[in-house]
Formats: C-alpha cells, sequence, structure tokens
C-alpha cells in the first residue's frame, strides 16, 4: 500500500475511534466509520473484493450481536433485571460485603449469557439503585458490574462480540469453546471479586441501613425464555446449525407477548436492537482491513509471540491487552485474530482473553467501559481514578485467566 493510502486509513480509524468515544448524538459513530470506509474504498486504499469480504465475514457476527441486544431488552422489560437484582440483595442480609459478592455472581452470569452490553446498559443502573436503597456505598458495586461486563465475557460465544469474532476463527465447537473457556471465566470473577473487595474494604465496611425484606414476581417467562436459548445453543452446536436462530425464538416469543399486551411498539424494539452500531462494526472492519493490509498486520506478526505454551499465551494476552488499550478492544481484535489464527486455537483464546481482561485499564479499552461511564453519570470516577483500579485488578486477573486456559489446553 502507499503511505498516504496507509495514513489516510490510519486518519480514518482514529476519527471513528474518537466518534466512538465521545458518542455524540449529532456525529454517531456509524455516520464516520461508514463513509470512512467507503472513502477508502474508493480511494484504492483498499480494494473493493476485499472491503466486501471484510464486510461478508463479520456480517453474521453482528446480526447475532442485534438479536442478543434484542432479547435482552426484552428480558429486562419483563422485568428480569429488576427481580434478579432484588434477590440479590435479599440474599445480602445486612452485608455489604455480601452484596458485592452477589454482585459479582449476577454480573457474571448477565455477562456470559446476554452478553456485556446487558450488565453495562442494564443491570448497572439496577445495581446503583439497589446500593441506593440498602444505604451503602455504591462505588464497589458499580465497579463490580463494569468489570464483569469485561472480564467475565470469556465462557460463551455469545457473551462479547470480540467472542463471536474469535470463535469463528477457532474452529471450535460451541461447547467445546464454552469448555475451554470455563476455567478462565472462573478464575477471572474469583480474581476480580477478591481485588475489588480488598481495595473496597473500607466502602464494605459500612453496615446496610436498610436491608432488603421483599422480592417482586418471578418473571417466569423471561427465566424460561432465557434458559431455553441458552439450551438451544448448546442444541445446534450438536447439529452444526448457527446459534442465533435460537435467539430469534428467544426474541419472537418475548416481543409477542409484549405486542399482544401493549408494552412495545417496533419503534422501541428498532431502538433496542441499535442499527446504528451494527453500522459502526460494519464499517469499521472495513476501515481495519485497510489499516492491517497497510502494513499493520506484519508488524503484529513480529510482536505477537508464536506457540502454544504457557509463556507464549501470557505473552499473546498481554500484546493484546496493550493493543486493546491503544485501539479499543474491538478494531484490536480485528487486527489480532488473523496473525493469532496460523497458531491455532491456543493463541486465538489466549488473543480473546486479553482483549476482554485488559480494557479494564482504561476507559478507551472498550465500548462497554465508555457505556459504562454514561451509565455512572456524574458519579463516574475520573480517567485517573478508572485506571488506577483496573492497574489493580487487570494484571493478576489476566495472569490467573490465561494459566487457567493453558491448563484447560492440556487435557
Amino acid at each position: 500500500m502507499h503511505p498516504l493510502a496507509l495514513g489516510a486509513a490510519g486518519v480514518v480509524l482514529v476519527a471513528t475511534l474518537v466518534a466512538a468515544a465521545v458518542h455524540s448524538e449529532r456525529v454517531p459513530a456509524a455516520a464516520v466509520a461508514v463513509p470512512g470506509a467507503v472513502l477508502l474504498t474508493l480511494g484504492g486504499a483498499i480494494g473493493l473484493p476485499d472491503a466486501e469480504a471484510a464486510v461478508r465475514r463479520i456480517a453474521p457476527t453482528v446480526a447475532f450481536l442485534v438479536v442478543i441486544l434484542l432479547l435482552a431488552h426484552l428480558a429486562d422489560a419483563e422485568g428480569l433485571f429488576g427481580w434478579a437484582a432484588a434477590v440479590t440483595a435479599r440474599l445480602s442480609g445486612r452485608s455489604a460485603h455480601a452484596l458485592l459478592a452477589w454482585v459479582v455472581v449476577l454480573s457474571a452470569l448477565v455477562t456470559a449469557v446476554l452478553s456485556l452490553d446487558a450488565t453495562v446498559v442494564l443491570l448497572t443502573p439496577v445495581v446503583l439503585a439497589t446500593a441506593a436503597r440498602m444505604r451503602v456505598p455504591a462505588r464497589p458495586h458499580a465497579y463490580a458490574a463494569g468489570h464483569l461486563a469485561n472480564s467475565a465475557s470469556l465462557l460463551l460465544p455469545v457473551s462479547n462480540l470480540t467472542n463471536l469474532l474469535a470463535f469463528g476463527a477457532t474452529g471450535l465447537s460451541f461447547l467445546h469453546f464454552t469448555g475451554l473457556m470455563l476455567g478462565p471465566q472462573v478464575a477471572a470473577v474469583a480474581v476480580e471479586y477478591l481485588v475489588l473487595r480488598t481495595l473496597f474494604r473500607r466502602d464494605l465496611a459500612t453496615p446496610v441501613g436498610e436491608p432488603v425484606t421483599s422480592t417482586p414476581p418471578v418473571p417466569l417467562l423471561a427465566l424460561a425464555v432465557v434458559g431455553a436459548t441458552v439450551a438451544g445453543f448448546a442444541v445446534t452446536s450438536l447439529l452444526d446449525v448457527s446459534p442465533v436462530w435460537p435467539a430469534v425464538g428467544g426474541v419472537l416469543v418475548l416481543a409477542v407477548h409484549q405486542v399482544i399486551g401493549r408494552r412495545t411498539g417496533v419503534g422501541r424494539l428498532v431502538r433496542a436492537a441499535d442499527l446504528p452500531f451494527a453500522l459502526f462494526v460494519l464499517g469499521l472492519a472495513v476501515v481495519v482491513e485497510a489499516v492491517l493490509r497497510g502494513g499493520l498486520q506484519r508488524w503484529l506478526h513480529g510482536v505477537l509471540p508464536d506457540g502454544s505454551g504457557l509463556p507464549a499465551l501470557l505473552g499473546a494476552a498481554a500484546v493484546a491487552a496493550v493493543v486493546a488499550n491503544l485501539l479499543n478492544n474491538l478494531p484490536a481484535t480485528l487486527a489480532l485474530l488473523p496473525v493469532a489464527a496460523a497458531g491455532g486455537s491456543g493463541p486465538v483464546l489466549a488473543v480473546l482473553v486479553g482483549v476482554n481482561i485488559g480494557p479494564n485499564l482504561t476507559y478507551v479499552g472498550s465500548l462497554a467501559n465508555l457505556l459504562w461511564r454514561r451509565v455512572i453519570g456524574v458519579r463516574a470516577p475520573g480517567a485517573l481514578g478508572f485506571s488506577a483500579v483496573g492497574a489493580t485488578t487487570v494484571p493478576v486477573t489476566l495472569v490467573a485467566a490465561t494459566t487457567a486456559l493453558w491448563a484447560a489446553l492440556q487435557v
């Protein structure tokens, strides 16, 4: 690629990431990513066949993301998140320590099953409201939800957009992927809890001012649909069928129930699907492909360790974490997967550990972090405060999860 073309691709990538970080309603990220991708294609920075191939590769993943966002929205409308938070609070009694433990468990479950976006956008506000209701400092529990949205998104291919991308690169079945990532998931959740509990021990020493003694009715339909959807993921994996279909079935059941009850409409469902974000991801894929072909891929081949031994996997995870905090984890995943895939499923999964856990170090590390900051609002910590907590949790969590991955690969 000509240096000018590479420079243009780099400028478009930076502009796209800035638009995503600022999240302006006047200039949405998609309004930068999509025209930028078109300009790079027309200008010759990337050939039309290559741009089409990049879109085709990621389109099924983006479609699945849209369906999962809809499922989470509909489950929330059925009262699933409010009920789960109330149960969590009731189980905690008068202990803020217990509340943190249950928030960690709940955040990990929601992230694994309904994706990190559900944890950030739907669960975090409920957690904040629960802490206020119980008259305990919200900071430890808010951090737990935000951190677990990233670090607890290792388990299922559906837990994170990065997982969906890596899943296709591994060639593994849904169940095999989940089996390999179970150890890293448990290690990451356990370490996050222990570190956050230690870091916020003063906040957690505050006794609960008003324990929760009652819970709303059980949202049976939402529980049944979400449970059946997860079971459907496993079944379709055995049948070599795309996991999007169980999710589509779950969306249809809940959507019909709510439309009949006049609790939702087409407009609300379209907004919940977040189609502009889908367009942003498609445009970003083309932009990243242009940068890769301009020389970034050769550089990554030089810095990403080879092999599936523990030192190599730790190195791959560390490189992925650094690149995620420089580029944001989504473009980092798009850039690193083609390089890691040459070494097999082990390096790919190590990269996944890095791009999922590493973003807890900075706000720009993942789009989930930026969403979390907006959800928290004026109470959100500053960039330095957020990174100070991340510097405490990320290194040890990264090592623990990667070591667990290496152990799983030995079986």
